[in-house]
């Protein structure tokens, strides 16, 4: 009987003929394969990212001793892995999910490949159930579904990274494993983050995959993977429902540009190379909610890209567009005008709709997102006249009014039983009268008679997803009771 031999199975050796930055030129190698890590020289190690006719190009993800040519590199018998599992919850990792917290090493539960394939269509199930952001906006008017691939997009310095940040913080209780992935971003910006997870208490149910941007060019580009591979454990293995923030795809496109140059891969449309999208894509894709014979577990991807002066047109945030159910995008201008989160409703969608919204939220805020519009609009009209009707100033009291019901305060997520409650009050007149700058302690008000006076309401409300006899009674009283305060 003939003996069978895998030939990528076998193990080979070859020599660094050339170092360029963070890549390296390897000969003597023939039966290697895209994606394969390779040892180099002591301590070093990479991973295979291409082919020439003279040589294979090896990207360093792990540097050890100076690498020089002459040294000798071997290559490993598996496509490059990452380990995973349970312990990984409370953990800042690097790019190549070791420890980066002082923390000691971490037991894993197995190895799961970076590049891992997309589950099929016959895998995948229509989504049905929300994700509770904690953003009333984005919960009220632009629901993510679990399984959804939602962009957050805008200039910098606009609340993009809080909004992806206040999504994780309100996960907690709600048996969702939450990723949080820095891509190229200074150490002060994750930090910031770092000490959220620690406000929040975020670290019984989340992680942190950091690439900073003093990490080697490598390590940045492959950030993303792992977050990807680490929240698949869970997905596939545990039948959980997993969310990833990466923050933020345009770095990630940046090093990818990078390595492509030193790659010697001609550059295409603002010097990017020509497999940018494919590469993004490939990280989406990887998003869904499974089937029950996979397992029924989802990963949510909300990936962050940053414009330049508003410029959603441009080569990554129309790419990456195409590619998501939806964007949030955040206004330089509203947030300039102190309406923070500074998300634009004319232009930020889900392409999910109202689906997968409790039925009680659906009814209610059916009509606020164009209510919201022609308030801004109507703004925008009345700027420029010294005087208007009485008509007019009532409609633009009633849009600052809403205006005010839609702020919200950084790190301060809201349950989504008090969403409901809140639009239920804007409803029922119960801010007619009021100021704008009254109208946040008159709805904190509210929310706290509510839940003194009928504590099991909430979790009622949060169990039936819609409003009942006997819970809109119960909240018809406690206006009634708070109108008659008021007067």
């Amino acid at each position: 009987m003939p003996l069978k031999i895998n030939p990528i199975k076998l193990i080979e050796h070859g020599v660094v003929a050339e170092i360029r930055q963070d890549v390296v030129h390897v000969t003597g190698l023939t039966n290697c394969m895209n994606g394969q890590l390779v040892n180099i020289g002591v301590s070093a190690q990479g991973v295979i990212v291409g082919f020439d006719p003279d040589y294979v190009l090896v990207l360093v993800v792990r540097e050890g001793a100076p690498i020089k040519p002459g040294d000798a590199v071997i290559t490993t018998i598996d496509q490059f892995r990452v380990p995973v599992g349970e312990r990984f919850i409370g953990r800042r990792l690097n790019a190549l999910a070791e420890p980066a917290d002082n923390g000691g090493p971490i037991r894993e539960d197995g190895a799961n490949p970076i590049f891992g394939a997309a589950p099929g269509v016959l895998e995948r199930v229509p989504l049905a159930q929300v994700l509770e952001t904690g953003t009333k906006i984005i919960d009220m008017t632009l629901p993510i579904g679990m399984g959804q691939r939602m962009l957050i997009i805008g200039d910098r310095t606009t609340g993009k990274t809080t909004v992806g940040v206040d999504a994780i913080m309100n996960q907690k209780g709600k048996d969702v494993v939450c990723i949080y992935c820095c891509i190229g971003k200074a150490e002060a910006a994750l930090a910031k983050v770092t000490e959220s997870f620690d406000k929040g208490r975020v670290w019984d149910y989340g992680m942190i995959v950091a690439a900073t941007a003093s990490d080697p060019m490598g390590q940045q580009y492959l950030a993303p993977y792992v977050a990807c591979s680490l929240g698949e454990y869970f997905m596939y293995t545990k039948g959980r429902d997993v969310l990833v923030v990466f923050d933020d795809f345009t770095k990630h496109a940046w090093a990818y540009r990078q390595i492509s140059l030193l790659l010697e891969r001609a550059p295409g449309r603002d010097a990017y190379p020509g497999d940018i999208f494919y590469i993004h894509s490939q990280l989406v894709e990887r998003a869904g909610k499974l089937n029950a014979a996979r397992g029924g577990g989802s990963m949510t991807h909300l990936p962050i890209v940053e414009t330049l002066q508003g410029d959603v047109a441009g080569y990554i945030p129309s790419n990456i567009i195409s590619m998501t159910d939806g964007q949030v995008y955040m206004n330089s201008l509203l947030f300039g005008e102190g309406f923070k989160p500074a998300i634009d409703m004319g232009l930020s969608v889900s392409r999910i709709g109202s689906k997968v919204q409790w039925k009680a939220m659906k009814k209610l805020s059916g009509m606020l997102k164009l209510e919201y519009v022609r308030y801004k609009e109507l703004e925008k009209l009345t700027r420029i006249k010294a005087g208007v009707s009485g008509e007019v100033e009532r409609r633009l009291n009633r849009g600052k009014v809403l205006e005010e019901v839609l702020k919200q305060d950084a790190n301060e997520p809201v349950a989504m039983e008090d969403e409901v409650m809140i639009l239920y009050a804007l409803e029922r007149g119960l801010l007619d009268k009021a100021d704008p700058p009254q109208v946040r302690g008159i709805l904190a008000e509210f929310i706290r008679r509510v839940r003194t006076r009928h504590p099991t309401l909430p979790a009622e409300l949060s169990q039936k997803k819609e409003l009942t006899e006997p819970i809109k009674e119960a909240l018809n009283n406690e206006l009634a009771g708070l109108s008659h305060t008021a007067v």
